[in-house]
């Protein structure tokens, strides 16, 4: 990509992130939609040395295009009816579900807790020339005062049970009455069931399961579906 199409801001941001680490640009295409990426090429360079499986409480699971994030962007790109809709991706990391969701006409906010990933969500929206994508600061243990949304979604957001009832109460109140939460993880992450028990108690579920390869291995992504129980 030429860099030098970018606008001012999200040029000087790129260049900022640049001075420190090797960058990439993924593209991502669903139909005829499609965004750009930016990533860090060099994940050794990163994390300088850490240990990521010394605490996976500290791995900044961020910096990695999940599967799950891929398959989520594929079911966004093919909503209908988005026009006017507002939605919340929630730890959004490298921002590709909620970048499809803005391709495919919602007006979308991406939402994490470090400027540094702030910063990389900003470039990919300015790359992938899309206008209608906020970026928000979001701590789940003490979440800023939002309009409800339409729709919420997330992908591998579900590490640590810790931050389960944090979460459930962000879905309280920041989705509205009639709205809809989107999420995907893969299957083998035995969170997301343990999760899911818990939100059953608020919300009706749907699954689907979606199965791809890679590098040879199956690999079967979940995809839930959650409404609010009708009282």
């Amino acid at each position: 990509m030429d860099i030098r199409t970018l606008p001012e801001l999200e040029r000087e941001i790129y260049n900022r992130i640049r001075s420190k680490y090797k960058l990439t640009f993924d593209t991502l295409k669903a139909g005829e939609k499609k965004i750009r990426l930016l990533k860090i090429e060099d994940l050794e360079q990163f994390l300088d040395g850490k240990d990521p499986f010394a605490d996976v409480s500290e791995f900044p699971f961020w910096i990695r295009l999940w599967d799950s994030a891929i398959i989520l962007s594929y079911v966004l790109a093919n909503q209908q009816r988005t026009e006017g809709k507002r939605l919340l991706e929630l730890g959004a990391g490298l921002g590709a579900p909620g970048l499809m969701a803005a391709a495919a006409g919602f007006d979308v906010t991406l939402s994490d807790y470090e400027d540094i990933i702030l910063d990389f969500q900003r470039v990919s929206a300015a790359a992938s020339k899309l206008d209608n994508v906020h970026f928000c600061h979001l701590d789940w243990l003490n979440p800023p005062s939002l309009e409800p949304f339409d729709v919420l979604a997330g992908a591998e957001i579900l590490f640590r049970e810790e931050f389960f009832a944090p979460l459930l109460r962000v879905f309280d109140t920041s989705l509205k009455p009639d709205g809809t939460i989107m999420l995907a993880h893969d299957a083998k992450r035995q969170s997301l069931w343990k999760f899911l028990k818990l939100a059953g108690e608020e919300f009706d579920i749907a699954l689907k399961e979606q199965n791809i390869k890679r590098d040879g291995k199956n690999i079967t992504i979940i995809v839930n579906r959650l409404r609010r129980k009708k009282k």
